[in-house]
């Protein structure tokens, strides 16, 4: 590996944690370290008990780390912690060792385990914040209390832990309505929340561009003479997650989405009759936390020019619900006026908010 600090303190250096999940003092323990090594390995130790798999941890602290020189690597360390007993240590030392067999110089560390550590390693041991008076915050805490660590969270580990409200519904039935209203409601409560976000319709976007081409070749073109084919949909449900995700990486602890990729699906057997393999993948491969399902019913149908009309209205509720029953979705059925549907869509929320994050408990320490 290259590309790392030249002229360094130390050639190869460490930095060992469970990162469950990661926050702020890690990653500045993290950069603390890279700036002083050529080198930096990053080795995340997860327990099989933990509810975050192996795999996130390591994908969330490269997408936080990505300068050069800085490797991250992983390994299941099911062994309980006692700093007492040499046997422990001997246990934990080769499953480190397993994960990094080159020679360290030096061992990075906020833990009271680092001298121990540094010696096994053969390796000078670095403090770095021990008090944690930088970033007064911690793993357990953020298990604990995602909302009120929410500002030591990274954009990967926000987009793992936010809520995610899909609005979604038949053609002129409020969906966007009721999804912009719910960010700015909880916008408004400031602090962490004044970064709800927002996620628009892409299929929205997408119907507007081909109605403009086939007017840009025939002016007096209409919605009627625009034709979907089956292999568009994949590309919108992708585009409809990729800015799904963008916007939550930067959000609040909850996300309203006007319609999602679960929901395209649904649009594909409405404009071909049948469903889509790869759209269905798509849709059922990043799981949301609850769906609001906007009633046709008290709701005028207005005509944007990009609608086909009132009377597939029913079907298309019907199918969205038939779908969420099918596949066990979180949902609820919204009517009444726009007052009411904002009430009730609240108070869902709030609900789904109160619920704790469910985290595993790690390995307990023996003492």
């Amino acid at each position: 590996m290259s590309g790392g600090t030249p002229g360094a303190a130390y050639g190869h250096g460490l930095v060992l944690g469970k990162f469950y999940p990661p926050h702020a003092g890690h990653h500045h323990l993290v950069d603390t370290a890279a700036a002083q090594c050529e080198r930096l390995t990053v080795l995340v130790c997860a327990a099989s008990v933990e509810s975050v798999p192996l795999a996130d941890r390591v994908a969330w602290m490269r997408d936080a780390h990505p300068q050069p020189g800085v490797r991250v690597v992983g390994a299941v360390d099911d062994i309980p912690v006692d700093l007492r007993d040499p046997a422990v240590w001997d246990a934990h030392m080769a499953v480190f060792r397993e994960a990094v067999p080159e020679p360290v110089d030096a061992v990075f560390t906020s833990e009271e385990y680092g001298t121990e550590l540094a010696r096994r390693f053969g390796a000078r041991e670095v403090l770095v914040d021990p008090a944690r008076s930088r970033f007064p915050v911690s793993g357990t805490a953020v298990r604990a209390d995602p909302v009120r660590c929410w500002p030591y969270l990274g954009p990967a580990v926000r987009a793992a832990l936010a809520r995610r409200v899909v609005v979604l519904g038949a053609e002129s039935t409020g969906t966007t309505t009721l999804s912009r209203e719910l960010a700015a409601h909880y916008r408004a409560r400031g602090g962490v929340w004044a970064a709800t976000g927002w996620v628009a319709e892409y299929g929205r976007r997408y119907s507007e561009e081909k109605l403009a081409a086939a007017r840009a070749a025939d002016p007096e073109a209409t919605w009627e003479d625009v034709e979907f084919t089956s292999d568009e949909f994949p590309v919108i449900a992708r585009r409809q997650d990729e800015d799904e995700e963008r916007t939550a990486r930067e959000g609040s602890p909850v996300l309203f989405c006007d319609t999602d990729s679960f929901a395209t699906g649904i649009w594909h057997e409405r404009y071909t009759g049948g469903r889509n393999p790869e759209v269905e993948r798509i849709g059922a491969a990043r799981p949301r936390d609850l769906y609001l399902l906007t009633d046709h019913a008290d709701v005028p149908f207005e005509d944007d020019g990009l609608r086909d009309g009132p009377h597939l209205r029913p079907w298309m509720t019907g199918r969205f619900r038939e779908e969420l029953e099918r596949t066990g979705r979180r949902h609820l059925v919204v009517t009444g006026d726009r007052a009411t549907r904002l009430r009730t869509a609240v108070r869902a929320v709030d609900e789904l908010l109160a619920e704790p994050w469910h985290f595993t408990d790690p390995l307990p320490e023996r003492r």
